[in-house]
């Protein structure tokens, strides 16, 4: 392997780094689509192992399933932007602690 080129083990933590941050960012802000963000940071992570084991296995398995994953993340945007207006439309916020759908 060339000197200077990247191996398994930092494409790992390049993922877990991402990975991480999108959790925290889950965990800790309140803004609705700030949240959504941090959960695509979390899905691209994920989508960043799977390449790397790919290439790391020799196959393209995992290169097919990111771009499966991907088609996937943005049908999961639209419907949660979608989602987002629509809520905004009605509570005429954003922030997750204001929102109680349940409650009439």
């Amino acid at each position: 392997m060339p000197a200077g080129e990247p191996t398994f083990a930092h494409y790992l933590a390049l993922s877990a780094m991402l990975f991480g941050i999108g959790a925290v960012g889950v965990l800790v802000r309140r803004n609705i689509i700030v949240v959504l963000m941090c959960l695509e940071l979390m899905l691209n992570a994920v989508n960043v192992t799977l390449a790397a084991a790919s290439l790391q296995v020799g196959n393209l398995d995992g290169q097919v399933l990111v771009f499966l994953s991907l088609t996937v993340a943005a049908a999961e945007v639209v419907v949660g932007l979608a989602m987002v207006v629509a809520i905004y439309r009605s509570r005429h916020t954003i922030n997750i602690d204001d929102l109680n759908l349940l409650r009439g």
